[in-house]
């Protein structure tokens, strides 16, 4: 039996349902603040209401997906908003005018994906966004009107720009670029943006190298950039640190701040956009670095409130009002707001309230040695009151160029609520740990990224933490890839998995990659490896080929209208799989893309995983709560499946 002490079991829409209230942000004025909350019908929808004063109002009327992603236009009458249709992440973007409550496509083109979104002070009824309605794979920016509706090309796209730069008058200065020969990358700057204006490439950052630009300087003469690149200063570094180039001929100016353990993670601009304020590195922790003097005090204002991780996430136009939100490890995210002439903070709501009832528990840091002599960074919890080894789920990130993080993860509260502790870890191709380690899994999926996985669980196991009999591997996309390959090529190691939107088969992956995904095509390429040409990399690689070896037992989540992992990902493995007799359990949700965005499906979802893993390593499961799943789209694929 397990060790750990009992708490009280949190019901899954606690964790997992929408939040009570979330992602606040303050009107470029100062005197409202809009969230998202849900609607009666319980949909997330934008809210908006008085600073002080308990007025708030419902102003967008979204029914189905919810609204995730929303930002207020500089003229404090407008609130935009971006939506999909059933997770085919092709965004629209929408205004509503806070008067009428009046809603407006105003990209309403079929099939066209809204991308980069641009907003300034000085131009308050005019954004800037990328579409791709000339050419699929590429996308020009436009002007629109949020009065008329009138959009406007701006600046065209001349194939191979993944990225544009505004300087501080609002024009398109600066683009960068992917080279398809080699997969490096370019930082283009014109003068100005008139017709005449020439584009010159003032910096070329190889294939191995990190480099992001962030944005010009408020002169327009520097642009900041997270690199690890030597400009002309000295030598390339293994951490991506924050410079200051020159915009004439890429020259380092100044090299702003730097850590030899990590990467820059956070770059803080002031309400404008065009001054650093702050930096923040991340190796276990987060950590500020104060780059202006006057936020210093802010900071440090803020830090004596915050549990957890924080961040400032919204400013008045003026910079006298912050929202910031801190997101402990163990409590429900919460925000405050902040004013900067009294420094004092004032809570706005937590998102999860509810969740304050019961017992949440803390993340550890861990560092984790790998059998080829690395370490990699990793976060642990486990169950309250845990002693002895019990079930473990090994939970692994998307990307896999991304990474794990401390602070609040739902997940890891279900699963430790549960009796199973959680691991996460940073295996090599994860960002935010330099360019060597970034590097060191190009060409390794399956291979070493894979045996870092394997390594994590021997430690976990070696340290007392896990049952070898009942670890589970869980994961999505780079995730669910790492689950399959989990089970094909390790079949011992594991007592089950769960793949959300895995990719099964590399060929098939990158050849159904989007359309607009064409000027990243290299780079993928050269991370993954040329599995559209090198079969035999392809076939050792790809878990589909490796079907036969699975042992145990397997639970896939699809969603129907994935535009990154195809359903055909899906598919082909469970086909492979049912051939040899080998029983699988295959979910789809028919009005889901990557990730699954709607409640009722969320939490259908994770019950399905709960029962599973209860099933199969034990653990402790809730009662169902069929109110909280109701018109979810959930299909069971247990018959043939009609297979291209």
């Amino acid at each position: 039996g397990n060790t750990f002490t009992m708490s009280k079991l949190i019901p899954l829409s606690k964790l997992f349902g929408n939040p009570s209230k979330s992602d606040p942000k303050l009107s470029p004025d100062g005197k409202r603040f809009a969230y998202l909350a849900n609607s009666e019908g319980g949909v997330l929808n934008v809210f908006v209401q008085s600073v002080g004063e308990d007025n708030a109002k419902q102003i967008s009327n979204d029914t189905h997906r919810g609204i995730r992603m929303y930002e207020w236009a500089k003229n404090n009458t407008h609130i935009l908003y971006k939506q999909d249709t059933g997770g085919d992440e092709n965004w629209h973007v929408w205004s509503v005018d806070l008067e009428t409550q009046l809603a407006r496509d105003l990209t309403p083109f079929q099939g066209v994906r809204a991308d980069a979104l641009f907003l300034d002070h000085k131009h308050p009824q005019t954004i800037l966004v990328g579409l791709n309605i000339r050419d699929r794979k590429v996308f020009d920016m436009h002007r629109v009107d949020l009065v008329t509706g009138a959009v406007a090309p701006d600046t065209v796209n001349p194939g191979d720009v993944t990225r544009w730069l505004v300087d501080s008058e609002f024009r398109i200065r600066g683009a960068v670029a992917t080279v398809q020969a080699d997969g490096s990358k370019l930082l283009r700057v014109r003068d100005d943006d008139s017709a005449a204006a020439e584009w010159r490439t003032i910096v070329v950052s190889s294939h191995d190298e990190i480099f992001d630009p962030h944005g010009f300087d408020l002169g327009g003469h520097g642009v900041y950039a997270e690199s690890s690149c030597g400009h002309g200063a000295g030598d390339a570094t293994d951490t991506a640190r924050l410079v200051l180039l020159s915009a004439r001929d890429g020259a380092e100016m100044k090299e702003i701040a730097r850590d030899p353990r990590c990467d820059v993670d956070r770059v803080v601009f002031d309400a404008e956009g065009h001054v650093v304020e702050a930096v923040t590195f991340d190796y276990d922790r987060p950590r500020w670095v104060v780059v202006e003097e006057g936020v210093r005090e802010d900071i440090e204002a803020i830090q004596k409130v915050a549990a957890g991780a924080f961040d400032i996430v919204s400013r008045s136009a003026d910079d006298r009002s912050w929202i910031f939100s801190d997101f402990p490890d163990n409590g429900s995210p919460r925000f405050y707001s902040y004013s900067r002439a009294t420094k004092q903070a004032a809570l706005l709501f937590l998102a999860r309230p509810e969740l304050e009832a019961y017992a949440l528990v803390s993340m550890a840091a861990v560092a984790i040695p790998t059998s080829d002599g690395e370490t990699m960074v990793g976060f642990l919890t486990r169950p309250v009151g845990a002693a002895a080894a019990g079930p473990m789920v090994l939970l692994v990130h998307g990307g896999p160029w991304a990474r794990d993080k401390w602070g609040w993860n739902p997940q890891a509260q279900w699963l430790a609520n549960r009796g199973f502790a959680c691991l996460t870890v940073n295996f090599r191709s994860s960002t935010g740990y330099g360019k060597r380690w970034l590097h060191l899994g190009d060409g390794q999926w399956g291979a070493t990224m894979q045996q870092d996985l394997t390594d994590a669980v021997q430690w976990a196991i070696k340290e007392g933490v896990a049952d070898p009999a009942r670890v589970a591997i869980f994961g999505g996309s780079y995730g669910g890839y790492a689950t399959l390959a989990g089970l094909a090529y390790t079949p011992e190691l594991f007592a089950c998995g769960v793949d959300i939107v895995g990719p099964s088969h590399l060929r098939t992956l990158l050849e159904s990659v989007p359309a607009y995904w064409a000027p990243m095509k290299k780079m993928l390429t050269l991370r993954v490896g040329d599995v559209e040409n090198d079969d035999a990399l392809n076939r050792k690689a790809s878990p589909l080929y490796h079907a036969d070896k699975i042992r145990r037992p397997l639970l896939i989540a699809q969603g129907a209208n994935d535009p990154r992992v195809k359903k055909a990902e899906s598919d082909q493995i469970v086909t492979a799989m049912r051939a040899q007799g080998i029983k699988v359990d295959y979910i789809l949700y028919t009005d889901e893309g990557h990730g699954f965005a709607r409640p009722a499906n969320r939490l259908d979802f994770y019950g399905r995983a709960e029962a599973f893993l209860v099933a199969h390593c034990g653990g402790e499961a809730c009662a169902p709560e069929p109110d909280q799943i109701k018109g979810n789209s959930a299909v069971v694929l247990d018959g043939a499946l009609d297979v291209a």
